[in-house]
This record gives C-alpha cells, sequence and structure tokens, in this order.
C-alpha cells in the first residue's frame, strides 16, 4: 500500500491529484426534465395571453361572403318570359321573370269598377241629403207659416169677439126699443144683421185658428220625419264609407297581385341559375332564381383567445388567395354575439360526464375598402387570410 502511495506522489513533493469525477447518469435528465416542464407550464399559462396581446391577429379560416337571395313567386301563373341568362350581372328593379298577367289585369278592373261604383253610390247618397236638407228647409217654413197662421186668427177671433161686444148690446137694445115702438124695424133688422156677422165671423176666426194648429202639427211632424230620413241618410254614408274603403283595399290587394307578376332583382348583383322556364306553371313559393349582391365582406372565424383587444374600427387586411400578390384593406364593421356552435342546428351541451375542452372560434365581419383591381372579380366563398392591426392602446 505504501509502495502504491508513494508512485503516485510527484517529484516536487506535492499532494498527488484526483482522479477526475463524473456525475451520476441520473442527473443530466432530471435537470433536463425539469426545465422542460418549467418551459411548458409557462407557455401552458402565458400562451393565451402572448396570443391576446399580440398587435396583429391572424387566421386563415375565413371566407368571402354575400347576400344570396332566393327570389320567389307570391303569386300562381304561368311564365312569359325570363328577361335573364344564368350569371348575369342585373340592377336594381331590373325585370327577371314575368308571369303571365291577364287574369290579374282583369280582376284590377273589376276592382276599379267596384270603386268607382261605390263613389258613385256615395255622390248619389249626398244628393239625396241635400234634398232631404231642401225638405227640411220647406217643413220648417211650413212650420213657421202655420205659426204665423194661428197668430193671425187669433188676431182675427180677438177682433170678432169685439165686434160682437159691440153689435150684441146694440142688437138687444134695439129690439126693446122695437117693443116700446121707439124704433124702426129697419134698424132692428141692421142691429140683427151685424150682431150675426160678428158671431159668422168669431166662427170663422176659430175655425182658422184650429185648422192653423193642425197645420202646425202637421208641419212639426213633417219636420220630424224629413229629420228622420235624412239621419238615416247619414247612417247609409257611413256604411257606403266603408264599403268604398273595403272596394279600394280590394284594389290595392288586385294590384298589389299584379305587381306580383313581375319579379325584379332587389338590388345589384348577379343571378345564379334560372329555375324555371316559359310556359311553366309556378305556384305560390317557387323558387325561379337567387340573386348574389354586389356588397361583399370577409367574415373571419377567429379564436376566442384571438378578439381580447379586437374592436369594432380596426383596421384589417386581407389576402385572397386567388390572388397572392394582392392586399385588400378594409375594418372591423363587427364581432359576432356569440360563437359559431351557438347558432348551429343542434348547439354542444357540455354538462355531460366526458368533457375536452375545445377553443371556440367567433365570427367577425370585416368590411373591405373599394378596390377597382379586382372589381367584379371577387365571389362570396373565396378563401382569404384575413389580419387585424389592433389599434394601439387599446
Amino acid at each position: 500500500m505504501a509502495a502504491e502511495i508513494a508512485s503516485t506522489t510527484t517529484e516536487s513533493g506535492k499532494a498527488p491529484v484526483a482522479a477526475n469525477r463524473r456525475w451520476p447518469s441520473w442527473v443530466v435528465p432530471t435537470v433536463v426534465l425539469i426545465l422542460a416542464g418549467m418551459l411548458l407550464f409557462t407557455i401552458l399559462n402565458k400562451w393565451n395571453g402572448w396570443t391576446g396581446d399580440a398587435k396583429k391577429q391572424t387566421t386563415d379560416d375565413a371566407y368571402l361572403h354575400a347576400d344570396l337571395t332566393p327570389l320567389s313567386t307570391k303569386v300562381s301563373g304561368v311564365v312569359a318570359k325570363v328577361s335573364v341568362s344564368d350569371y348575369q350581372h342585373v340592377r336594381a328593379g331590373d325585370l327577371l321573370v314575368q308571369l303571365k298577367d291577364d287574369d290579374y289585369q282583369a280582376l284590377v278592373a273589376q276592382a276599379e269598377a267596384g270603386v268607382a261604383a261605390a263613389k258613385a253610390a256615395i255622390e248619389n247618397n249626398r244628393r239625396q241629403e241635400q234634398l232631404q236638407e231642401s225638405k227640411i228647409e220647406r217643413a220648417l217654413a211650413a212650420v213657421e207659416q202655420a205659426k204665423a197662421g194661428i197668430l193671425g186668427a187669433q188676431s182675427m177671433i180677438d177682433a170678432a169677439q169685439a165686434g160682437l161686444g159691440r153689435t150684441l148690446p146694440e142688437r138687444r137694445r134695439q129690439e126693446s126699443l122695437l117693443a116700446s115702438a121707439s124704433t124702426t124695424q129697419q134698424k132692428v133688422e141692421q142691429a140683427v144683421a151685424e150682431e150675426e156677422g160678428s158671431q159668422a165671423k168669431l166662427a170663422s176666426s176659430k175655425a182658422e185658428l184650429e185648422q192653423s194648429k193642425a197645420a202646425l202639427s202637421a208641419s212639426e211632424a213633417a219636420v220630424e220625419a224629413e229629420r228622420r230620413g235624412l239621419s238615416v241618410l247619414g247612417s247609409q254614408a257611413s256604411q257606403l264609407l266603408a264599403d268604398l274603403a273595403a272596394r279600394k283595399a280590394a284594389l290595392d290587394a288586385a294590384r298589389s297581385n299584379l305587381d306580383y307578376t313581375r319579379i325584379s332583382a332587389p338590388s345589384d348583383g348577379v343571378v345564379g341559375e334560372r329555375k324555371v322556364r316559359p310556359g311553366q306553371m309556378v305556384n305560390p313559393g317557387t323558387q325561379v332564381i337567387s340573386l348574389v349582391e354586389d356588397d361583399l365582406w370577409v367574415e373571419a372565424n377567429y379564436r376566442e383567445t384571438q378578439l381580447r383587444r379586437v374592436a369594432v374600427g380596426d383596421a384589417a387586411e386581407v389576402k385572397v388567395d386567388a390572388f397572392p400578390d394582392l392586399v385588400l384593406r378594409g375594418k372591423v364593421s363587427s364581432l359576432s354575439p356569440a360563437s359559431g356552435s351557438q347558432f348551429s342546428l343542434l348547439p354542444p351541451d357540455n354538462a355531460t360526464g366526458n368533457f375536452t375542452k375545445v377553443t371556440q372560434r367567433i365570427p367577425v365581419r370585416i368590411t373591405l375598402d373599394p378596390d377597382t383591381r379586382i372589381a367584379g372579380q371577387l365571389r362570396p366563398g373565396m378563401s382569404v387570410v384575413a389580419t387585424i392591426d389592433v389599434a394601439a392602446g387599446r
């Protein structure tokens, strides 16, 4: 043992150098595993924050969209003419399909005649009311005339009674004088004639008074009857006005049905494939053609973790796969109120025993700025890559 130790000493007498030491084999894998775990933990906890804080948010789950309107018939009829060809560009108001409208024009003419008849009936009723009012005025005049006759008869009665009050005593006086031979027979007869004339005048005045009263009653009854007739005409006027309103509504409905025989483009766009041909019978709800409007936008489906700082008005860049060297500009116009899965026919129900978390996507609408470089070349459904430049400070 001493010899072995002595052999390891150096000539200078210094202590011997120990042999190279090695770490245990498990140390390095353990350190690497710990560092990988720390890195993985950091990524899992910070990744969503890093994604949401990015100044630019990009997704390739984006497509061009436009309003697609299926145009259908409202009335039944035979197709008379199809004025467009497949995939033709049209303007708002352009005629697309025309149905035969002979029957509907006849219905409009019939409804117009009904309105004219109702107006004529109203005019006739108005003239009858005017005539009735004139009758009432005549009856009122007769009432006033009868009242004046009553006053005149009463005055004549008063005058006759006054005359009788003078002639009757004179007759009696003359008769008494004749009995004593103090007067002549002629004066007596004259007194008798005057007294009888006063009696007759009084009776005539009373008869005229009764006649005037009867005329007054008849005139008042006539006024009441004419007024009732006028009230009846007023009720008929209300009924005729209601009938006119109903006939006007029928005319509007007939005109609307006539307009429905013309199927026009509601806006500018490109029509799809024609579904009908001339001579074909169509019923309400039959789809005749589809219209794709010219107004295009991008619907980009961003992951929910990307939308923390995205807001309406943010600028956006869009690259269309069909035009890889072209960059379109636009801005965010709206964000969907819910994820796409919530609008599906069967929304997901996660209240089950097995659950796997899946990052949801929220549709974002991007309105494109007008660009004449590719005017008319973009089509709904084209794939695009959308990048939103999140506004600074938000």
